[in-house]
């Protein structure tokens, strides 16, 4: 779906590029980790995949086409992203800001009909949200509101979806209850997504390919198992772990070394 090739990026006129000759590809139907420590590039290269900035060297290519030579409505139609906050300050009632997805969709100053009116329906039921249609958005849990950002996202009827830490604000519950939803729109839709994760043990249940993300550069590819070793925790985080396997769910899940995870081989 996404190949990334040779790609460099950097902030105003900083001579140290965040993203240093980066290449990838993201597959139709995967779901996607990225890891990495803070300032290593994550949340730049969405937005770079997203359209939202411009490469400074390089090209991101979507099913054949340079993102770069796309318009705004045309990525917004293929492309959504869940941020990690969305801060909405007008009290929309929550059918509202889930129909504004389908903005990208309308032609000139057309207003929305009544297909559209069926996708938001279908988008609310799939997010669990529909008792809440009528509710204003500034009136929402944190949980609640994600869920309302999510089917937004969705109603734009994108090919990719990229999240952006789309759980850092809430509770265990709430984690669980997105996740669960997003592993279930990739599996059930075939919904291809790539999300920027924090917790590695989150990323290890859902995700069943990790990017592990170092200085900029893709350090380590491939499936949990596989990237979530402990020499590569080492490496990029610099810190000292144990990975034991659940056979339940059939993931490695990462325990922190103790006392003093942190910089204990420099000891």
């Amino acid at each position: 779906m996404i190949e990334v090739t040779n790609l460099t990026f950097s902030y105003g006129r900083s001579t140290e590029p965040i993203l240093k000759d980066l290449n990838l590809r993201i597959m139709v139907g995967e779901f996607v980790g990225l890891l990495g420590p803070n300032g290593s590039g994550k949340s730049t290269l969405l937005k770079l995949m997203s359209g939202i900035l411009p490469p400074r060297s390089g090209k991101i290519v979507f099913h054949g086409k340079e993102i770069s030579t796309m318009g705004r409505k045309e990525m917004a139609r293929k492309v959504a992203v869940v941020p990690q906050e969305s801060p909405i300050i007008f009290p929309f009632r929550v059918v509202e800001v889930v129909l504004m997805g389908r903005y990208p969709h309308l032609k000139g100053l057309t207003l929305e009909g009544k297909q559209d009116l069926v996708m938001v329906r279908e988008a609310m039921e799939l997010t669990d949200i529909r008792h809440l249609a009528d509710r204003r958005i500034t009136e929402l849990s944190g949980g609640e509101k994600q869920r309302v950002i999510i089917a937004r996202a969705l109603v734009q009827q994108p090919e990719l979806l990229l999240l952006d830490e789309p759980t850092t604000f809430l509770d265990i519950r709430h984690q669980m209850a997105i996740y669960d939803l997003l592993r279930g729109l990739n599996r059930r839709e075939g919904l291809t997504m790539v999300g920027v994760m924090h917790d590695l043990n989150w990323a290890a249940r859902y995700c069943r390919r990790l990017l592990l993300l170092k200085e900029g550069r893709v350090w380590c590819d491939g499936t949990p198992e596989r990237v979530l070793r402990p020499e590569n925790i080492w490496e990029v985080f610099q810190a000292e772990v144990d990975v034991r396997w659940d056979p339940g769910a059939e993931v490695p899940v990462i325990f922190p070394k103790v006392p003093g995870s942190v910089g204990a081989r420099g000891r």
